[in-house]
């Protein structure tokens, strides 16, 4: 029996053992399997990674993280999404073995018997941290964060902080903190300062002081530990979809490593997947909830909008408008719908500047709701700045925000407000008014029936009717006005005669714009009306003047054409022959530039009978008809009277009597000369006039200045001569101050300048003369006369 029963016992052949051996063999096959899926995850793993970092040109840590990242948002596992870029089908097992996540060629754990920390020997440098990217689970993240990256780095313990929607954190996950520290700090409360909570608040990672650096979270007692212990610590934020949700911590009992950007950007890597995992593991409004927001939002009593976020490479960079509630009133006037759809820095760009996205911000990045405050804000309608104070109280709504939204007004200053809107409309002369379609009431403001002309006591007019109350040639335009506001749904405006009961019209400018329900429907109007009565006669008088000007300016071209033409006429485009004298002359005439400058210059060259040549220049003040008849006066005057055989002193004092006594008291400047052939010699004298130029073989120089005054001037003036003798070769030019003068400078210097501009005066004269006008340094825009004679 004892062997028979010792047989049954250990014979494979038992019922008992051949289901036992079953049962093994089918574990053993499992177990086979899943690590064949875990190897098909981790190469498809490894090969997405490596396919990512290539089109995205980044490196494999980064790339593991962005393909962490999408499958969290596409709401798949990351094995699944990384087949599916590999091309590799099958892989749906995540790459981990119990708490420890391997790679395919690191050596297998011992099957039992040792701690994880003791099994443990870390590379040189941080494993990849593509090899946690199909990690699921935070707390197995964490065991590998500890195991892979911490215990080489020296730390001793790692610690994934959860922001609470009150402020508080909660200890999510651990590893190589004792449970009765754990449990210590499982829960702080909000208002306690803590490294973890600094980093959650600011968005900013917190690294170890360097060797001997000054107080920094070494000496300072963080949770998370035992008050009495003291070390160094890494604190980053944990930031996904732009939210700060929590902080990871690493601990070392002594001074930390030197940790390079490198190994930093490593770690930051290690906080973002980290952070996906918290976001996922942590409580958020179910769908359902979500799309119990619209409902929530119309309930609320005050004006509320709900936003979202809009992500970019995950960082916050606006927010979109879902939905705005019936309460709400957009500051523009524009309507839900416009507003429906469009992103926060679209509709309001001023006011976000101003300090509204700074708010829904930090909101957003903390999960914290905000408390209602108030915020001084600029909204912009076109180039117009308005200013606004509104109370904003902020809260999260699973991954959007809910903003109650109520714009302030001082009601102390309401009654002071009315009262100068009431002041501005009585200057202005602008009356309001409001229809409504459903109802047929009609709203006007005080002035409106004066404007119409009606009495206190009569009822409104509807906008309607407004074609019976005007000038019967500007029904047609009231016609098109109302047309095209219900019609056309745009605000319109239009000037009419507005008919008064004493047969008058007052001219009134209505400006009207429709009033839409979301169906674009129209339910109404409003508008204003101007009384333009006094602007439209000022138009008729400016338009009388214009008139009035218009032919002013037409005499005056008249005018000015008649002064040229004249001038023209007058002044001969040669010289006479000179033969017999000895002499060769040329002359030049230029208009000014401006018509309404032609001016009083004049010349003359004129052979007397007894043998001697008048050379003469002047230039009477003014410009016109009245300056060109003064010069005709002077110009013939010397012509005549120069046969008396009168020097040229005697001819200008004759030229100022006659100056004196012509209307309008003619006054000018002039340069006489007389050139007697017989002795070679010339005499002048000028009266307030540029001397005249001699050039010759040695040079040009300026003639000495005699002394006289301008024609015009002063009764009984006298006028010096001068006499100079001229060779055979000597050029003598004689010239209007329209030749050389400037604004910037003498006169003597702009001579000097023409001189030198223009050079020798050569064989031919007219030649000469063009030059002098082509290097003319005058900025005057005035006209010019040029006689050059040459002695033969």
């Amino acid at each position: 029996m004892t062997g028979v029963a010792g047989r049954q016992a250990g014979d494979p052949g038992t019922p008992g053992s051949a289901r036992g051996l079953a049962d093994t063999v089918r574990r053993l096959q499992q177990d086979l399997d899943r690590l064949r899926a875990q190897e098909a995850a981790r190469t498809a793993v490894d090969l997405a990674t490596g396919i990512l970092a290539e089109r995205l040109r980044c490196s494999p840590d980064e790339a593991a993280v962005h393909l962490a990242r999408v499958a969290r948002e596409a709401g798949v596992r990351v094995a699944d999404l990384a087949a599916d870029i590999a091309g590799r089908p099958g892989a749906t097992v995540e790459v981990r073995v119990g708490a420890v996540v391997r790679r395919a060629d690191e050596e297998a754990p011992p099957a039992s018997g040792t701690r994880p920390d003791e099994r443990w020997a870390g590379p040189a440098s941080l494993p990849p941290i593509r090899a946690l990217a199909a990690v699921p689970d935070l707390q197995q993240a964490v065991d590998a964060v500890f195991a892979q990256t911490a215990r080489p780095l020296g730390s001793t313990a790692v610690a994934v902080w959860q922001q609470l929607p009150g402020g508080g954190l909660v200890l999510a996950a651990h590893a190589g903190i004792g449970a009765a520290e754990a449990e210590s700090w499982s829960r702080v409360p909000p208002g306690v300062d803590t490294p973890a909570g600094r980093v959650v608040r600011s968005g900013r990672a917190l690294w170890p002081e360097p060797a001997g650096g000054a107080d920094g979270p070494r000496t300072a007692a963080v949770p998370g530990t035992t008050a009495t212990r003291a070390g160094d610590r890494a604190v980053l934020p944990l930031v996904d979809g732009g939210r700060c949700r929590g902080a990871l911590e690493l601990r070392w009992p002594g001074p930390a490593p030197a940790l390079n950007q490198s190994l930093r950007r490593q770690l930051h890597a290690l906080a973002e997947l980290c952070a996906g995992l918290l976001g996922e593991g942590a409580p958020a409004a179910p769908e359902a909830a979500a799309d119990q927001a619209g409902p929530l939002l119309d309930g609320l009593l005050t004006p509320g909008l709900l936003l979202a976020p809009v992500l970019r490479d995950g960082e916050l960079v606006d927010f979109r408008i879902d939905q705005v509630n019936a309460h709400f009133r957009d500051p523009l006037g524009r309507r839900r719908t416009a507003l429906e759809g469009t992103t926060l820095l679209e509709s309001y760009p001023t006011a976000s500047a101003t300090g509204l996205f700074d708010r829904l911000q930090h909101a957003h990045r903390t999960g914290e709701p905000q408390p209602a405050e108030l915020l001084h804000l600029v909204f912009q309608s076109g180039s117009t700045p308005l200013p606004a104070t509104v109370r904003i109280a902020v809260a999260p709504w699973g991954r959007r925000l809910l903003a109650s939204w109520q714009v302030e007004t001082d009601r102390s200053r309401e009654g002071d407000q009315a009262a100068l809107l009431r002041q501005a409309q009585r200057i202005a002369r602008v009356c309001g008014f409001e229809e409504h379609t459903a109802t047929g009431r009609i709203l006007w403001n005080e002035g409106l029936r004066e404007l119409y002309g009606l009495p206190a006591e009569a009822d409104p007019v509807p906008l309607a009717r407004l074609a019976d109350h005007v000038h019967p040639d500007d029904a047609p335009a009231v016609r098109r006005l109302l047309d095209s506001v219900e019609r056309r749904h745009r605000t319109s405006a239009a000037v009419f005669r507005l008919a008064q009961p004493d047969g008058t019209h007052r001219y009134t400018r209505v400006v009207v714009e429709p009033v839409l329900d979301e169906a674009r429907r129209v339910t109404g109007v409003r508008g204003a009306y101007q009384d333009v009565s006094s602007q439209r006669w000022t138009e008729v008088a400016l338009g009388a003047t214009r008139e009035r000007l218009a032919d002013s300016e037409q005499e005056t071209a008249e005018s000015e054409q008649l002064a040229l033409r004249l001038q023209q006429a007058i002044l001969p485009a040669e010289p006479p022959p000179l033969g017999a004298t000895g002499l060769s002359a040329a002359v030049r005439y230029r208009p000014a530039a401006k018509r309404d400058r032609v001016g009083g210059d004049w010349y003359d060259v004129l052979p007397l009978p007894d043998g001697q040549v008048l050379l003469a220049v002047g230039d009477v003040a003014g410009h016109g008809v009245g300056a060109a008849t003064g010069m005709v006066a002077l110009r013939h005057s010397l012509r005549g009277l120069a046969v008396t055989g009168a020097g040229p002193g005697r001819l200008l004092e004759w030229a100022n009597t006659l100056a004196l006594r012509e209307p309008g008291q003619v006054t000018a400047t002039a340069a006489c000369a007389l050139y007697d052939p017989a002795a070679g010699e010339i005499r002048w004298a000028r009266a307030g006039h540029l001397p005249p130029i001699l050039l010759g073989a040695d040079g040009a120089h300026v003639l000495p200045l005699p002394h006289g005054v301008l024609l015009g001037a002063m009764e009984d003036a006298e006028y010096e001569e001068y006499t100079t003798r001229l060779v055979s070769g000597e050029v003598l030019l004689l010239y209007t101050d329209g030749l050389v003068e400037r604004r910037d400078r003498p006169v003597e210097e702009s001579v000097d300048q023409l001189i030198r501009a223009a050079g020798a005066p050569g064989a031919d004269l007219e030649r000469y003369l063009d030059r002098l006008l082509e290097v003319s340094p005058a900025d005057t825009d005035d006209d010019t006369c040029l006689i050059a004679v040459r002695v033969e």
